[in-house]
């Protein structure tokens, strides 16, 4: 018998989904079950003997690929041993690490909220905030909220007995951990949040359709060069550690030259980037310079503009492309000091002539269409600068791909973390939403994007809600005197909660008293340094 074929997986099939790297390893499969009579899509139960752990017999091992609504496929496995009646369950994702990482946050107060199902892949780490328990990366979970502070309980509870006569302080700080989480259990201690974080993105919290803002966020984030390595995406061996090095020069005519070395050659990034004569950004030019994907860390180039927006600020605006995986990211920042105040901008869309408005959304700001049933929440879609009709445009398309792309068929991208998405007309996985949709959820989601379509489309009225504790947000006036308010826009002033300073980390800023906070340091470190000469 001639050995296997090897099967190298090259960097551009990083990205790729499980499903379309397993058909490229021509291996049969082992011990395949028989087809469900209810299973009208196929899906076939995969049984493996493999050896248990526990009693060194062999057990089997059934594998399941499925897709869950709302959020993609996974493959869920499942062992138990007939020797000594051990059984394990775990979920892995069956699509390929993505782009960025992702946090939820669900906010439970009332039972039912317990039911919320969860995707914890082997790289999340969950945590009960108020608990104040963290359960680190490991073993992936196909569970509910229940479940896993449960297990939680159980885990505490099992040595307990030993702990009372050996630490009796320890029992008694776990005793207390374990009263505590069994009155959340029992629905008495509401509110209280979970949240989520997962570096590989392929971890989720259910949403529900009534959901309103603050109840359930989801907030993707770029990885650090740590999180990239502990995942694998980092190429150890190359050069300068992450495979990339880059330069930036400044010529003698004022002009910024960049070039990208990496495994393909020498990028030139030249051209682009002039100073004026303080050696400051001039507004409206592109500056380009080499960067690493914080998807796959290959070389990158980033492009980056100022924009002054009449009657309101400085903006730079972002945009990152990666040749290597495709990742593609464009966001805005907003400079300037911190506002005194909020601020909470109301448009009532009327026209064509109002979708064409420009409109800049802050990262720290929330969206609302009371009329068309739409809830953004701050820190989702990161910052954009675009039109009313392209804002609502992203919108529509991010809460379609979050939950109704379960096939890898689209980029699983979405940023949106208060409404959950419904069907799009284009394939078949995004019609049937997951194995297990309800006709009539099916509906009222179709009935969603309907009203958003129609809004889209300049065929209905309604009104779009900015509201931005950082006052960096921006809607375009249409009066003939800018100075003047416009008839169809208001624009209110509003003071910040003490929540909002938390989050915001305004609370701990501190703007003044430097110069004698470093003074007392230097004294405190001569007095220390005399101290050392004496002795």
């Amino acid at each position: 018998m001639s050995p296997p074929e090897e099967h190298v997986v090259t960097a551009g099939q990083v990205f790729e989904s499980i499903g379309d790297q397993v058909a490229l390893v021509d291996t049969p499969a082992v011990g395949a079950g028989d087809v469900p009579d209810d299973a009208e899509d196929g899906r076939v139960v995969e049984e493996i003997e493999s050896l248990c752990m526990n009693c060194r017999e062999n057990g089997m091992t059934r594998l399941l690929l499925t897709r869950i609504p709302y959020f993609r496929e996974v493959i869920v496995m499942s062992f138990r041993c007939e020797h000594c009646g051990f059984q394990n369950n775990e979920i892995q994702a069956a699509g390929s690490v993505q782009t960025r990482g992702v946090h939820y946050e669900l906010r439970l107060t009332n039972l039912e909220d317990f039911s919320r199902q969860v995707v914890k892949s082997d790289s999340a780490v969950a945590k009960f905030i108020e608990l104040d328990i963290e359960i680190p990366a490991g073993r992936g979970q196909l569970t509910n909220v229940e479940g896993i502070l449960s297990g939680i309980v159980e885990d505490l509870e099992m040595d307990q007995d030993a702990r009372k006569e050996q630490q009796p302080e320890v029992w008694e700080k776990v005793n207390e951990v374990i009263t505590k989480a069994r009155n959340m259990l029992a629905g008495e201690a509401f509110p209280f949040r979970f949240s989520l974080d997962d570096p590989a993105g392929n971890s989720w919290i259910a949403p529900d359709m009534r959901d309103g803002v603050g109840k359930w966020e989801k907030r993707e984030y770029l990885r650090s060069t740590e999180q990239n390595t502990a995942l694998g995406l980092v190429d150890t061996g190359a050069e300068g550690g992450d495979g990339a090095t880059g330069g930036t020069t400044m010529s003698s005519t004022g002009m910024v030259t960049s070039s990208l070395s990496g495994s393909d050659g020498v990028i030139p990034l030249g051209g682009q980037g002039r100073l004026n004569e303080n050696d400051e950004i001039i507004p409206n030019e592109v500056y380009t310079f080499p960067a690493s994907c914080p998807a796959c860390m290959h070389p990158a180039i980033t492009h980056m503009k100022m924009v002054d927006i009449p009657h309101f600020q400085q903006v730079v605006i972002m945009s990152t492309l990666c040749d290597s995986c495709g990742y593609r990211s464009n966001d805005v920042k907003t400079g300037g000091a911190i506002p005194e105040k909020g601020r909470r901008i109301t448009l009532q869309v009327k026209s064509a002539r109002d979708l064409a408005r420009d409109i800049l959304k802050s990262e720290s700001c929330a969206l609302e269409c009371p009329e068309v049933n739409l809830f953004v929440n701050p820190g989702t879609l990161g910052g954009r600068f675009t039109t009313v009709e392209g804002l609502l445009t992203q919108v529509r398309d991010d809460l379609r791909n979050q939950i109704f792309q379960a096939d890898g068929s689209a980029p699983q991208t979405s940023n949106l973390s208060a409404l959950p998405p419904v069907s799009s007309s284009s394939n078949k996985s995004s019609t049937d939403g997951g194995d297990s949709l309800e006709s009539s959820e099916r509906a009222r989601w179709n009935s969603f994007f309907e009203g958003l379509d129609d809004a889209i489309a300049g065929k209905r009225v309604f009104s779009i809600v900015l509201e931005d504790p950082l006052a960096s947000s921006y809607v375009q006036s249409l009066a003939d005197d800018p100075r003047q308010p416009d008839e169809q826009m208001t624009v209110v002033e509003y003071d910040r909660t003490a929540e909002e300073e938390e989050e915001l980390g305004i609370t701990d800023m501190q703007t003044e008293g430097y110069e004698g906070e470093a003074e007392a340091k230097a004294a405190a470190e001569a007095a220390d340094a005399a101290k050392e000469a004496s002795v």
